[in-house]
């Protein structure tokens, strides 16, 4: 895997790029280490949920083994967070369970106000989203049109970065007290979990003269001898941008595949290209550009280059991504095994050559545009002869609820799956409930559900 790391500056911070991740750590602001000198090191530790990325771990690096069964969470502090556990590792990572090592794991809530890094990635506070794609551009963004300054639409990342304080004392496993100190120790680098994973590289298109900046996942252990599954997930056009790894990291819509829980049930490929200007839209007219047939290109590129199982090849994606899937079920009808389509539409004329494929849609009741947009297509599908199974679900279910609903609907044994989360359990009560707001949202739930990509995985052409 190719490996990146450079320093660059931004607004004063320092921004890190770690194995091709986008990394944020104020390298200005960081402090020595613990001035007793047993902490030697201190990682901020990143990982991403449906609603962007989040700081909820910091390692610290000891001159020693520490004990772990002397820890627990009045150990530390970290300001403005909640700390919810503390143990020793022998990794600077988050485990299962502690043991003893040279490090200590501090876990944070991912749910504190401090732990969001995506800026402006939820909670716009417009009402319709524009039509089509960018479907759910944030209002008052040109349609298609990078926000000024940023290199992508909807905001940036920002800094991961968090001082610790040693409240308690930590004991070594041979029994040495170090004890408490109020000095903090702040992080001076970053791991990002399962995005540094992802290798970022560029495709220059034969056929169309275009190029294309992508990341890809190869399943760890990759053997040439064996052959795995692809899949590709497409972002939205409210984080159109040039920076590579930026649809990794507003969501979980690519890195989900790529979870070590899921690589170890579903080894795959995972690309997730980055698009830095509208690829299809349906605002006035629907139009594609042919970066759509470039990404195709590259699907059928990597099947050249690794040894990927062309039956099991399976598309996704939100909004904008969600309406090139669409695109590409009709212009490319043999390509994909089958498709994920959260929050997105397309002219119901054009769908007849979907009315064979094998789908899952899921959009939000509160969507003024994705909603009708789909309950059209699945329409059109029917009359076409497709089958469809319809659910409406509360999008505030546990995941143990979720597997019930997903139970349920392929009971019907339908090759459409249709879901629309019920009006008022999508948008989180801290932003306004408009239609925006559901687009927005639907995907932060959507990409969550385990059954869902359970079942894209048993598809098979």
């Amino acid at each position: 895997m190719r490996r990146r790391a450079f320093v660059a500056s931004a607004a004063g911070a320092a921004v890190a790029v770690i194995g091709g991740a986008a990394a944020y750590g104020s390298a200005s602001a960081a402090q020595e280490p613990d001035s007793s000198g047993h902490i030697t090191g201190a990682t901020a530790v990143t990982e991403v949920f449906g609603d962007g990325l989040k700081l909820i771990a910091v390692a610290l690096q000891y001159d020693a083994v520490i004990k772990n069964a002397k820890l627990s969470t009045g150990t530390f502090t970290v300001a403005d967070r909640t700390v919810t556990k503390v143990y020793a590792s022998t990794a600077p990572a988050p485990a299962e369970k502690g043991r003893d090592g040279r490090y200590v794991i501090v876990e944070m809530s991912p749910d504190d106000e401090a732990a969001a890094l995506t800026e402006s990635g939820m909670g716009g506070s417009g009402g319709t989203p524009p039509s089509g794609s960018p479907s759910g551009s944030p209002s008052g963004s040109p349609s298609g049109s990078p926000s000024s300054g940023t290199g992508q639409q909807g905001g940036g990342t920002k800094e991961a970065v968090a001082t610790v304080v040693q409240a308690g004392d930590v004991v070594t496993a041979r029994g040495t007290v170090y004890p408490a100190d109020a000095t903090g120790v702040t992080t001076t680098a970053v791991t990002n979990l399962v995005v540094d994973d992802f290798e970022q590289l560029t495709f220059t298109d034969p056929a169309t003269g275009n190029t294309l900046d992508y990341n890809l996942y190869t399943p760890k252990g990759y053997d040439k001898r064996k052959s795995y599954p692809l899949v590709l997930f497409m972002h939205d056009a409210s984080v159109l941008s040039t920076e590579t790894t930026t649809t990794l990291t507003q969501g979980n819509g690519a890195v989900c595949w790529a979870s070590p829980q899921d690589q170890a049930k579903r080894p795959a490929f995972v690309l997730a290209p980055q698009y830095s200007s509208v690829v299809v839209d349906d605002h006035g007219g629907y139009t594609v550009t042919d970066m759509l047939d470039t990404t195709v290109n590259l699907v059928n590129s990597l099947t050249e280059t690794y040894s990927i199982d062309t039956d099991r090849l399976y598309t996704t994606g939100q909004s904008m991504g969600a309406i090139m899937s669409i695109v590409m079920d009709i212009e490319y009808p043999d390509l994909f095994a089958a498709s994920y389509i959260v929050a997105g539409q397309w002219d119901t004329s054009l769908v007849g050559p979907m009315a064979d494929d094998k789908l899952w849609i899921t959009v939000s009741q509160g969507d003024e545009n994705a909603y009708p947009g789909q309950n059209a297509i699945t329409a059109a599908l029917e009359e076409d002869g497709a089958t469809v199974a319809r659910a409406v679900w509360d999008g505030t279910s546990t995941e143990k609820e979720f597997a019930a609903d997903v139970k349920r609907l392929l009971a019907q044994k339908a090759a459409v799956n249709y879901v629309a989360f019920e009006a008022g359990t999508v948008v989180p009560a801290d932003q306004e409930d408009n239609s925006l707001n559901n687009h927005l949202n639907t995907w932060r739930i959507a990409y969550g559900i385990e059954g869902i990509r359970e079942w894209i995985f048993q598809q098979r052409k």
